[in-house]
């Protein structure tokens, strides 16, 4: 069995004291690779070294939301450079936040449209972070039906709108929060949705599955996901499994 973690940031300082340690553990745990999210411009060599020194370790490229002021055009070519390496496999974690509104919207929607595009550019999927901005995101995603494909990042949205990034060629992702008690809504939408159009994450060190809610999360506890999803489809560990390992193969287009 393998499994893949599509949305990691093994890079915070939470992992400052263990870090590699933890990566080279992964093997024994079922944990092929994972994709370390960019979250700030600054981060991009920090990710481009990691990749370097992994070879199941793959990067994405982007500026989060929250800091979308510093979306400027310096920053942003930066983003565009690191697309044009093999192991920089997406942009991302890009999107709109109106829950902590860090940046102004206008400014979010401005850095969120010119990533957009850069994907387009450089034929690369996308990594989406939506939080409390479903109508805007989808807008934006469907201007650009055709041209662009990726993830929604720990789906929060309505089944409807699964439904409809889906059919414009977007992979769902579900992260810890399926296994949370309250997590109805989420699992309901997971049980329905085609399982070749799903993909799991951790977003470590944040989303820690049950039972360990309140400690760190890392690549080693996202088999709790995995087992929650195969628990609501129905179907076995391993079949989950190699579904979502060769989903998240053709979302990034890599080969382990």
């Amino acid at each position: 069995m393998k499994i893949f973690d599509t949305h990691a940031h093994l890079l915070d300082d939470q992992f400052e004291q263990d870090r590699n340690a933890l990566i080279s553990s992964l093997s024994a745990a079922n944990v092929s690779g994972f994709v370390e999210a960019c979250v700030e411009a600054d981060d991009i060599p920090k990710i481009q070294a990691l990749t370097l020194l992994y070879d199941f370790v793959y990067g994405s490229a982007g500026i989060h939301p929250h800091s979308a002021n510093s979306a400027d055009n310096s920053n942003l070519l930066r983003v565009e450079r690191a697309l044009e390496q093999k192991k920089i496999v997406a942009v991302g974690e890009i999107g709109l936040d109106y829950h902590y509104d860090f940046s102004p919207r206008d400014t979010q929607r401005e850095a969120f449209a010119n990533q957009l595009d850069l994907a387009i550019a450089a034929k690369k999927p996308v990594i989406i972070h939506d939080r409390e901005a479903h109508g805007d995101v989808m807008a934006m995603l469907s201007a650009r039906r055709g041209r662009l494909g990726g993830v929604l990042h720990c789906y929060s949205g309505s089944y409807e709108d699964a439904v409809r990034y889906i059919d414009m060629g977007y992979y769902i992702a579900f992260g810890g929060a399926l296994t949370f008690k309250n997590a109805t809504k989420q699992r309901a939408i997971a049980e329905k949705l085609p399982l070749e159009r799903l993909v799991i994450e951790t977003d470590c060190p944040y989303m820690t599955p049950e039972p360990h809610r309140g400690e760190r999360n890392s690549p080693l506890l996202i088999h709790l996901t995995l087992e929650k999803l195969a628990e609501v489809r129905g179907i076995s560990v391993e079949e989950a499994a190699d579904a979502v390992y060769q989903n998240a193969m053709q979302l990034f287009g890599i080969s382990l």
